[in-house]
């Protein structure tokens, strides 16, 4: 069963000049994780606030759980939770106090609230500072309780924007942790992301989209194929370059790469370790020590700048609309 459905989604903005949504479709199977990456601007942002209601789209339509959003949209806010790229907490109250009041905008009675504040500040280990207001916490420790306030309702379907935005390494990996918790008990899970590593470690399925449009599906290895196989790799002190490259280019039979200033040479390879054993046996014959030698797999780095043209960009997320309407201006958008 589709958990989420959405087909042909159009929204412009300035009058139709600026398309943020171009005919975008995409579906979740219910009780698993989608990574949907994208540069900013991409139309991730905006794939999710039509999907959970906050923005009416020009055309095409989408479905949540079965429940029409654009007919439906009260039904469709009882089964979903939301947390945005950045923690929407008031930081005046304290952790135990936003969950309560979250709760009941959810219209929980006060006793539901409260019980359901109890658990879920157990779940993201913040019990201890329940009563310390928000201001105090820090960025991660504000991460885990947006997440917490998204799931009062005990959500089917959890829709995540860019959720370790902003997160040190240490952060985003502790976040990582509890999303993973999440999908174990069963929340299908629409992740937005400009981390690959997450939509790597996360995701079953992973949409690219780009200026509206999803323009590749599949798993991580899936898309990762669709760049090629192995490469060998070879990096050598600058005086060796030469002679290396010869080597490669003889081992591989293919078109060798150089970047002079990693000293790394490279070239695709079909025959994998017995390529990189016959070129260390031809560097061992001319006296050269390799500084590293190896076969590297395509990461999804790869598989984003092969599909986009560009490198992922890892800077904080700006309203996509925005961005859109910087490039129009001529202006470079993040």
């Amino acid at each position: 069963m589709k958990a989420v459905s959405a087909e042909n989604l159009v929204k412009t903005y300035d009058n139709g000049r600026v398309r943020a949504l171009d005919g975008l479709s995409l579906d979740v199977e219910e009780g698993t994780v989608l990574g949907v990456l994208g540069p900013n601007g991409a139309g991730k942002t905006t794939t999710v606030r039509v999907l959970t209601t906050l923005l009416k789209p020009d055309s095409g339509s989408a479905h949540v759980a079965g429940i029409n959003v654009l007919k439906e949209p009260d039904e469709v806010r009882k089964v979903i939770g939301l947390s945005g790229q950045y923690a929407a907490v008031d930081e005046t109250l304290t952790g135990w106090d936003n969950l309560v009041m979250f709760g009941r905008l959810y219209h929980l009675s006060n006793k539901q609230s409260q019980v359901r504040a109890t658990e879920l500040l157990e779940q993201f280990s913040l019990t201890a500072r329940a009563k310390t207001p928000i201001r105090t916490y820090s960025g991660g420790m504000r991460r885990r309780l947006d997440l917490a306030a998204s799931l009062i309702v005990k959500p089917k379907v959890l829709f995540l924007d860019e959720p370790t935005t902003g997160l040190d390494p240490r952060g985003r990996q502790d976040m990582w942790g509890v999303i993973a918790e999440l999908v174990k008990g069963g929340v299908t899970l629409l992740l937005t992301t400009q981390y690959l590593e997450e939509a790597d470690h996360l995701a079953d399925e992973i949409a690219v989209i780009d200026h509206g449009k999803v323009i590749a599906r599949g798993t991580s290895d899936s898309l990762k194929k669709q760049v090629g196989g192995e490469k060998l790799e070879i990096i050598v002190e600058n005086q060796h370059i030469n002679a290396v490259k010869e080597i490669v280019a003889k081992v591989s039979g293919n078109a060798v790469a150089v970047d002079e200033s990693l000293r790394s040479i490279s070239a695709p390879v079909t025959t994998g370790s017995k390529a990189l054993i016959e070129a260390a046996k031809l560097l061992d014959d001319q006296g050269i020590h390799p500084l590293d030698i190896g076969l590297k797999r395509p990461s999804l780095d790869d598989v984003f700048l092969s599909l986009t043209g560009h490198v992922a960009e890892v800077e904080s997320a700006k309203d996509e609309a925005t961005d859109a309407g910087k490039r129009k201006r001529g202006r470079k958008s993040e």
